[in-house]
């Protein structure tokens, strides 16, 4: 069974919708909603810890009631920085497996946790190929400074999922190093273990700008059919 950790900590200053980003509405329904509703329907997530930013505690608390989520949720204050939470988060969990999931990402179906449980390995990612090229550069000079090959690249994606022992065994490395990661499949490889990845979707998008609010409300209209596969 598995313990998913539900980022939703965040405060979306992109949006500038003043109040989270994760509260607001998409059709007529709060973006956090979508990410529980796609997770309470996978019998092998058997609680979800759920975190908050700071003075949402009650708000968020009543959406998870008003949209009836039958998985038993734990409550976390949010944590400084993305990196953090996640640390916060495991000592919450009750399995000995977890998923890692961010409700910015509304476009989450319960088939992508189905098939991210069902992976026979303890360590993986969703990723997607990289599209672009990108390139190593210095910021403060802004100069190019050499190549990369995108065939060797992935655009990582949430869900993920981990062996807990390897997750917070990653995080104590992270504490040891003095470093602080974005996400937990690089921090997990850096910090000695396996990470594998599955192929993602396209239209699994972060919701970051108001631009993302508009593109996450048109694909979650036109493929409404699709989210709950």
């Amino acid at each position: 069974m598995y313990s998913l950790l539900l980022l939703n900590g965040g405060i979306g200053a992109r949006v500038a919708a003043g109040q989270p980003k994760q509260l607001i509405k998409v059709r007529g329904i709060p973006i956090l909603v979508y990410s529980l509703v796609a997770a309470d329907a996978v019998e092998s997530i058997d609680q979800i810890v759920l975190n908050y930013p700071d003075g949402w505690h009650d708000t968020v608390r009543q959406i998870v009631s008003d949209y009836a989520i039958k998985t038993p949720v734990v409550y976390v204050p949010a944590g400084a920085s993305r990196h953090d939470s996640v640390a916060a988060m495991l000592s919450s969990a009750s399995n000995d497996h977890v998923v890692i999931h961010e409700t910015a990402r509304p476009l989450v179906r319960t088939g992508d946790f189905a098939r991210l449980v069902a992976d026979p390995n303890a360590n993986v990612s969703f990723m997607l190929d990289i599209p672009f090229t990108v390139a190593p550069v210095d910021s403060e000079q802004k100069v190019v400074t050499g190549y990369l090959e995108r065939s060797g690249l992935r655009n990582v994606q949430l869900p993920q999922k981990f062996a807990k022992a390897d997750l917070e065994q990653a995080h104590g490395y992270a504490r040891e190093q003095g470093r602080t990661f974005t996400e937990d499949a690089t921090l997990v490889a850096v910090a000695g273990h396996t990470v594998h990845f599955i192929d993602g979707d396209d239209r699994n998008i972060k919701v970051t700008t108001p631009t993302d609010v508009r593109l996450a409300t048109y694909l979650l209209t036109d493929h409404e059919e699709d989210w709950n596969e």
